[in-house]
């Protein structure tokens, strides 16, 4: 698959993948910038892709910055839909205690190209049983406790 970007800016970084088998290709950042401790910010990359139709780029946050410097992409996994033509933009959120600098030229996410499925939506009175039922927000605990996954496994 290719993806056609254009750059928007002359210092635009066309993405790449670090490694021959990465599921993740870089984006740069435009310009240097500082994002205080506790804070968020939207990071320019300089350019616009042409995704095609039946696919997205996720923008996820890259661990070492997660690791190491409290650095995360906000509204992971962040969507770049087919249709979308405009700057790829990163909103980053500095977790830590400590402001954090971009310089112009790193590395500040990660995208990867995904297969979008639409689904057709039908209006019902009704929904099927489950398990799990209505159980959600931590229903299922914390503890390994006889869970599902290993009463069906037992039955194989």
């Amino acid at each position: 698959m290719k993806i056609r970007i254009k750059k928007l800016h002359k210092d635009a970084i066309i993405p790449t993948y670090q490694t021959p088998q990465a599921a993740g290709f870089d984006l740069h950042a435009l310009e240097s910038s500082v994002i205080k401790a506790g804070e968020r910010a939207l990071v320019q990359t300089g350019l616009a892709f042409e995704i095609d139709e039946g696919y997205e780029v996720q923008v996820r946050p890259r661990s070492g910055l997660a690791l190491k410097h409290g650095i995360s992409v906000l509204n992971t996994p962040g969507t770049v839909d087919s249709d979308y033509r405009g700057e790829i933009k990163v909103i980053l959120i500095n977790h830590s205690c400590e402001d954090f600098t971009i310089q112009k030229g790193d590395r500040i996410a990660q995208g990867v190209v995904c297969l979008v499925y639409q689904a057709e939506f039908e209006e019902v009175q009704i929904l099927a049983e489950s398990v799990r039922g209505e159980g959600g927000f931590g229903s299922s605990g914390l503890a390994q406790e006889g869970a599902y996954h290993t009463k069906k496994a037992d039955k194989i």
